[in-house]
Order: structure tokens, then C-alpha cells, then sequence
């Protein structure tokens, strides 16, 4: 039915590694850093540019070429040693990013951008410079100037946007509080949050942010976690809840006891995530590094070519201004921007939704999975038992009054399920005489004079009471029955079931309007995993499996040729995490440390599983974009700077080259941005 696809990884260590590996390679065709690493050198890269700017204009003033295009003429004494002067500085400052760029990447074996623009600019310098002493020749010093001041600039603008777009990610840093209301002997001292420790209990009053993760033991309040977890409505808290540190209160006064402080806190935990992420290489930037590698030796190629067969043809000036256009053009200056500008941008994007990105990789793959598996309990489901329907014969209020009285006490989870049920429907217990349980069947109790039994098949059996068809059907939906006996005669019937998110609906059929098959995995029973996946619509699924069986299913459905995405809580799914070609742990909470996961999602919400592959798709699109921009300009300026249109009069010079390269930079730059504005639906 489906064909065998490549796997996207081996096995599951490749993930264990994969920070380390991020770090390995943290390089990109810059030769210096990789996205954050370049937001740290933007005072380095816009100084240098100011200085080489300011040092052209009389470099571009005394220029011969320009006064004859210009049709004005100055001369000054020492012109000539002025100029050398002036270009020396601006070579050997301005250019010293990328000359020590292109010794770092020739040192690695991998010439890329750096060593192309390094060769561009070094083969223009000391030619003119030779030309001007010895041969008295044409030189190329206001194309050198020009062309190192437009590489400055582009690198001070990508810098600013890379930085720009992980800053999006430390403006979280900022909502932390720096002062706390600790409560201490009765009394209250404002200390710093970081003077903070596990156990110490700290006041929060309306309108403040929470100082540090913790559990509220006083009060109730509705907290905004937009900013952290990417849920737009406040969640309600109480005794018992916990709450992340940076959420703000709503209009109720908390006691919080404090529980992680420093790195160990939610927040920063999912800084170390984000940060690893934009670390960690991605497929696609691999395929950009071999593609700047590939254009270095083209360019390299195309440019010796060049030189060679107009050598031949003209002069030796003019050959030497075609090759140093080629070289200038193909210099990749838009492909080292393309993939860690988007991967920057998306690693805010997917932070701010609640999804935590631990491997790029993976991220990148989930656009391609065309099966995904959920776990059942506390994904699909919420883990909490509670009725989901009943069958009465006779009133309804009656009856659900009479299990009431019964189970008001009992803290048997049973018992909590039904006693609420009846809470909500309005229902008032009533006094129960001679109430006593019966060991491994149910219980009993005399309720306004009437013989009131509950209990499950097992006190059926016992009372001799067969059910009638009625009940008989009700038995086959798997569900767990307790059943109402009153003054012998079976009265009714209530169904408990681990309730069904609401969000899973929406997301089962999600997914399969994008066409991928949903699966379903549970250790429950056959009736009980029939009843959920048709309420789901899930078509497959696989009933009683053992947590240690759950990664042999992912691997048969693998075999099958599917590429799978596993959505399961991150603890006994964890081996099935690793198997499937992309883990995903939903509902991680504060818990944002799982190591068998590649992706983790904040909230236990199933609907951000088809939003997640929506923003990989996304972002894997505007990837590819980029790369089109970045290289694709160069399939056509390259033949064009190396004079393929002479006969026509089109010529590319080095100045107009260099333009040319910082247009398509640009394009990518602004193409990246409108990823901001995508809002998966």
C-alpha cells in the first residue's frame, strides 16, 4: 500500500547526539559563527563598514574610471600613493573579517563564502596595486572599496536579523520578576529572585508575575501563560496546581512554594532547548555548506576560464575585470543567510506556540510524515475517569440521587466519578441507613427506606440477575458499568471511561484531511481501544500493548513503509519516542526535559500536532525559497559577469556585481521575515 521511504534517521541515538553535534558544527559558510554567533559581531561588522565607507569616498573621488564617466578631473600631489594608502586600509580592515574567514574555511577544507569573497577582493588588490606602480595600468581600487563596504553592510544586516529574530526568544528572560514576597515566620521580606530556594514560600498579589516554578498551597487566581506556553486563555489555579515563573497573576493573592530555581526552571530549560536548536545542523543546511562549496570551485573554475579565453581575445586588464566580476558574483553571501535566518525565525515561532524544538532535524522531517501514532491514555484521552453515559430505567434524578447517597464518601475513584457527575447535574445526596461495601463487588445502603445495591458484573453474578438485551448492548462498548439494583430489580446502569479530549477530534481529522494515517496505541482492552478510536475516527489501532511492545508496533508500521511521527506523555512511551523516525512528547508541563523526545509540546493538546507539521512544512518551504534566491541568481549572472553577452554589449563590472549579490541577500532577508506572519490555522 505504501511504498518503502527513506528513513530520516537511523536509529535513536542519532538524537541523544544531536546537541553535541550541533555544537561540533557550529560553523557555518561564514567561516565564523553560526546565526547567534554573527549577532554577536555586529558592532565588529558596522564599525568596520563606517570606517571603509568613510575611506572610499576619496578613494571613489580620486578614481580615474569615475572622473571619465563623470566628466570631472582632480588631481591632488601623491595621488597614487594616496589611493594605495587609502585601499590598503580599507583591504586589510574592512576585508579582515572575511581574510580571516577564508583561512579558518581553507584550514577545515571547506571553502565556502568567505574564501570567495577573500579571493575577489585579494586577486583585485594587489593587482591594482602592481598595476599602479609597475605597469601603470588600470586599477581596481573604488571596485574593491565598494565591493568590501556592500559585504560589510550585507553582514551587518544579517547579523542585525539573526539577532533580531533569537532576540524574540531573550525577551523571555525579561518578564522574569527581580524581586519576590517571601514569606518567612509569619513575615513578609521583599528578597531577590534569585536568593530564591526550593521550599521557600512567596506572596503573589494581583497583577505580579510569578517569581519562580512552584506549587500554590493557598489561594485562587486565573494565571496568563500566553508568553510561555502559548495558552491565550488565564488558566485557572488552586491549591495543588503548579505555576511556571513569569506567568502573571490575575486578580487573585497566592502563596507559592517554590520547587526549581536558577537553570532548572521552566524557562530556562527551554531557553537551553531553543538555543541547542538554532545550534543544531539541519538537513537543509547541509545541502547549502556543500552547495557554497560546490560554487566556490565553479567560481574558482568559471573565473580561471574566463581570465584565460579573454586573455586571448583582449587585454589582460580587461580579462582580469571579467574573472574578478565572476568571483565577485558567485560569492554566496545569500546562502550563508538562507537557512540560519529561517531557523532562527521558527525557533521563536515554534517557542511562542508551546512547541520546544530539541532536534532540526526532526523538525524538518515531520513535514514529511505520513503516519502518526498516539498514545491513548492522558494524549488522546485526559487520563481521568468520568461518566460518559448513562442508562436509567425510570427517572433520572432518581436514580442518579440514589448512587449519590451511596457514593458521596467513598474515595474510590469510581465513587469521585459518579459523585461528581451527580454534582453537575444539580443532584442533592440524601441520609443512607445501614450503608456498608462489599468487598471486590460494590456497595449497599438503604436510602429513604428503598434496598439500593451498586456494583459491577461481579455483584450481578452474585444477586443472580441476568441483564436484560437492553444492557447487554450497553456492556459491548467497553466502558467500565456500574450498575444501580434497587429493591432487587436492575434499574439502571452508569458507563465510566477515561474521557476523550476535545481537542482530539479536531486533531484526528486534521491530520487526515492532510493526509496522514492516524494509529492509535493502548495498553487497554480491545472493547475499550474499539470504543475510542470510533469516537475518534481512527481506523487502526493497537489494544493491549505492553509499554516494552509499544517501539516493536512503531517499528512494524516503519516496515511497512510509513514514515512515523509517535505523540506520546515522554515516560513509559519513551522507547517508542526513539524508534519512530520523529518522538514527539505532548503535555510535557515544566517537565521540558525529555531526552528520548525530539520535539516536545508545553501543553497536552493533540490539535498541536497537525499545527506543528503545518510549521515545518512552512518553514521547510521558505528554506527552499532561499536557496533558490540565494544560488539561482548566480546560474545567470555568472555567464553574464564572465562576458557571454559581450557581443551584445552586456557587461557585468565587479561594483554592479557586488549589487547585484546584496539584492538577492535582501530578498532572502525579507522573505525570511514574512515567515513572522504566518498563523497556522
Amino acid at each position: 500500500m505504501h511504498e518503502k521511504h527513506d528513513q530520516h534517521k537511523a536509529h535513536g541515538m542519532e538524537h541523544n547526539h544531536q546537541g553535541e553535534k550541533g555544537k561540533e558544527h557550529a560553523h557555518d559558510s561564514h567561516g565564523g559563527a553560526h546565526g547567534s554567533g554573527h549577532a554577536h559581531h555586529i558592532k565588529e561588522f558596522r564599525t568596520r563598514f563606517f570606517f571603509s565607507l568613510i575611506l572610499t569616498i576619496p578613494i571613489l573621488a580620486l578614481s580615474s574610471t569615475l572622473q571619465s564617466w563623470l566628466g570631472f578631473s582632480l588631481k591632488i600631489p601623491f595621488q597614487e600613493g594616496i589611493i594605495i594608502l587609502l585601499s590598503s586600509a580599507v583591504y586589510f580592515y574592512g576585508g579582515y573579517p572575511f581574510l580571516k574567514g577564508a583561512y579558518a574555511e581553507i584550514g577545515r577544507k571547506t571553502p565556502g563564502m568567505m574564501t570567495l569573497i577573500a579571493t575577489a577582493i585579494t586577486v583585485a588588490y594587489f593587482y591594482s596595486v602592481l598595476s599602479l606602480i609597475f605597469l601603470h595600468g588600470r586599477e581596481f581600487f573604488w571596485e574593491l572599496a565598494t565591493l568590501i563596504d556592500v559585504m560589510l553592510l550585507g553582514h551587518w544586516i544579517e547579523a542585525k536579523s539573526v539577532m533580531g529574530a533569537s532576540r524574540a526568544l531573550e525577551e523571555l528572560v525579561k518578564i522574569m520578576p527581580t524581586m519576590a514576597h517571601l514569606v518567612k515566620n509569619g513575615e513578609i521580606t521583599d528578597v531577590a529572585v534569585s536568593e530564591l530556594k526550593p521550599g521557600d514560600v512567596v506572596l503573589v498579589r494581583p497583577g505580579e508575575k510569578i517569581p519562580s516554578d512552584g506549587v500554590v498551597i493557598e489561594g485562587e487566581t486565573h494565571v496568563n501563560e500566553s508568553l510561555l506556553t502559548g495558552e491565550s486563555a488565564p488558566v485557572r489555579k488552586a491549591p495543588g496546581d503548579r505555576v511556571i515563573g513569569g506567568a502573571v497573576n490575575g486578580s487573585g493573592i497566592l502563596k507559592v512554594r517554590i520547587e526549581k530555581v536558577g537553570k532548572k526552571t521552566y524557562l530556562a530549560q527551554v531557553l537551553q532547548i531553543v538555543k541547542r536548536a538554532q545550534e543544531s545542523r539541519s538537513r537543509t543546511q547541509d545541502l547549502a555548506n556543500r552547495a557554497a562549496a560546490l560554487l566556490f570551485y565553479v567560481a574558482l573554475g568559471a573565473g580561471i576560464l574566463t581570465f584565460a579565453i579573454w586573455t586571448g581575445l583582449k587585454t589582460p586588464d580587461f580579462a582580469l575585470e571579467r574573472a574578478v566580476s565572476v568571483l565577485v558574483i558567485a560569492c554566496p553571501h545569500a546562502l550563508g543567510l538562507a537557512i540560519p535566518l529561517v531557523v532562527a525565525i521558527s525557533t521563536a515561532i515554534t517557542a511562542r506556540r508551546g512547541i520546544l524544538v530539541r532536534d532540526r532535524r526532526a523538525f524538518e522531517a515531520v513535514r514529511n510524515v505520513d503516519a502518526v501514532v498516539f498514545d491513548k491514555t492522558g494524549t488522546l484521552t485526559e487520563g481521568k475517569f468520568g461518566v460518559s453515559e448513562t442508562l436509567f430505567k425510570g427517572s433520572e434524578e432518581e436514580l442518579l440521587t440514589l448512587a449519590y447517597s451511596l457514593e458521596q464518601n467513598s474515595e474510590h475513584i469510581i465513587a469521585k466519578s459518579i459523585s461528581e457527575y451527580a454534582r453537575e447535574k444539580g443532584i442533592k445526596p440524601k441520609n443512607v441507613r445501614n450503608f456498608r461495601a462489599i468487598p471486590g463487588k460494590g456497595v449497599y445502603g438503604e436510602v429513604d427506606g428503598r434496598k439500593v445495591y451498586l456494583g459491577g458484573a461481579n455483584l450481578l453474578r452474585e444477586m443472580g440477575i441476568n441483564p436484560d438485551k437492553e444492557f447487554s448492548e450497553f456492556e459491548k462498548s467497553g466502558k467500565t458499568l456500574v450498575y444501580i439494583i434497587v429493591d432487587g430489580a436492575l434499574s439502571g446502569a452508569i458507563a465510566l471511561a477515561d474521557k476523550i479530549r476535545e481537542t482530539s477530534r479536531r486533531a484526528v481529522s486534521k491530520l487526515k484531511q492532510m493526509g496522514i494515517r492516524v494509529f492509535m496505541l493502548t495498553g487497554d482492552s480491545e472493547e475499550v481501544a474499539r470504543w475510542v478510536s470510533e469516537e475518534l475516527g481512527i481506523e487502526d489501532y493497537f489494544a493491549g500493548v505492553l509499554p516494552h511492545e509499544k517501539a516493536e508496533k512503531i517499528e512494524q508500521l516503519k516496515a511497512r513503509g510509513y514514515r512515523v511521527a509517535m505523540v506520546g506523555d515522554g515516560i513509559n512511551d519513551a522507547p517508542a519516542l526513539v524508534v519512530a523516525d520523529v518522538g514527539i512528547a505532548i503535555g510535557a508541563g515544566t517537565d521540558v526535559a525529555i531526552e528520548s523526545a525530539d520535539l516536545i509540546l508545553v501543553k497536552n493538546d493533540p490539535e498541536a500536532i497537525p499545527r506543528l507539521i503545518e510549521i515545518s512544512r512552512k518553514t521547510y518551504s521558505k528554506m527552499v525559497q532561499n536557496l533558490w534566491w540565494a544560488a539561482g541568481y548566480n546560474i545567470i549572472t555568472i555567464p553574464l559577469a564572465a562576458g557571454v553577452l559581450y557581443w551584445a554589449g552586456i557587461l557585468i563590472n565587479p561594483a554592479f556585481g557586488a549589487v547585484l549579490m546584496s539584492l538577492s541577500t535582501v530578498i532572502v532577508a525579507v522573505n525570511s521575515q514574512t515567515l513572522r506572519k504566518y498563523h497556522p490555522a
